[in-house]
């Protein structure tokens, strides 16, 4: 159950204007605005080095902007320090590439990272009770919750680090990459796995990924980076209606019609 409420359920629950992201001489972003509906699983594609992860970390306050705003569920990040601001930070949940799991500790201590930090006084019992519950809530069998990192599967390994960003049951998800280095089966299981959360607990979804199938199969809709900024967002149909040229060359490419045409016999 979540602790903390927001005053207008309709409110976007992220808002980014005017970004700025540069590293010396070199931009990465330049003039970028998205607005995240509630509720929704929002893909988020671009070219290697367009900064989709770099959005990423502007949007949870890990990067500094050089310019614009960023609004997280009624609170603007760039304004504050991240590490002061504990009321917005424990109702968003993260899974970076890889799981970026604490190698040292097992499957249910890494979940528990989170309950200790922003919850230092419960009880370490229900503290552990609620780390198994996480893991068993990602698919993971129950005795994974005392396995550590080394002694898990690629697959099992990004289930840990999901059951780790829902520790606090936030209202937001941000998954960088979660399907890369899964075969099509782990995929398409994952891509499942995302979209029940999100209708199990409400979640909106910030899903960065070069999936073709995820993006068909569980992203309401897509937000394409080029050009430093957003240059469209919305449905497949919609964006591919825009012609743009990167736009036609991904999603029209052979991969991407493989992609259409397995959603569409899945559909049928």
């Amino acid at each position: 159950m979540r602790i903390n409420t927001h005053p207008d359920d309709d409110a976007p629950p992220i808002v980014v204007e005017g970004l700025a992201n540069r590293f010396g001489n070199f931009a990465v972003h330049e003039g970028l605005d998205l607005t995240v509906r509630r509720g929704e699983i929002l893909g988020v594609v671009g070219g290697s080095g367009s900064g989709k992860s770099v959005l990423m970390r502007s949007i949870i306050g890990l990067q500094r902007p050089a310019e614009g705003r960023i609004e997280v569920l009624g609170h603007t990040i760039t304004d504050v320090d991240p590490d002061s601001d504990f009321g917005v930070r424990c109702r968003w949940g993260v899974l970076f590439q890889g799981g970026a799991l604490f190698s040292t500790l097992t499957v249910g201590e890494n979940v528990e990272v989170a309950l200790k930090q922003f919850y230092p006084d419960l009880d370490p019992k229900l503290r552990r009770q609620i780390a198994r519950y996480k893991v068993l809530l990602t698919g993971l069998p129950e005795d994974a919750v005392a396995k550590f990192p080394s002694e898990l599967s690629g697959g099992m390994k990004k289930r840990a680090g999901l059951a780790r960003a829902l520790a606090l049951d936030p209202e937001l998800l941000f998954l960088d990459e979660p399907t890369a280095g899964l075969d099509p089966i782990g995929a398409a299981k994952f891509d499942r796995l995302t979209r029940d959360l999100k209708e199990t607990l409400g979640l909106t979804v910030f899903l960065i990924t070069h999936d073709l199938d995820t993006l068909y199969e569980i992203c309401d809709r897509v937000a394409v980076i080029a050009e430093k900024k957003i240059i469209a967002v919305g449905t497949i149909p919609e964006l591919i209606a825009t012609g743009h040229p990167w736009i036609m060359e991904y999603f029209n490419g052979p991969r991407g019609r493989a992609a259409k045409a397995s959603h569409e016999r899945t559909r049928d």
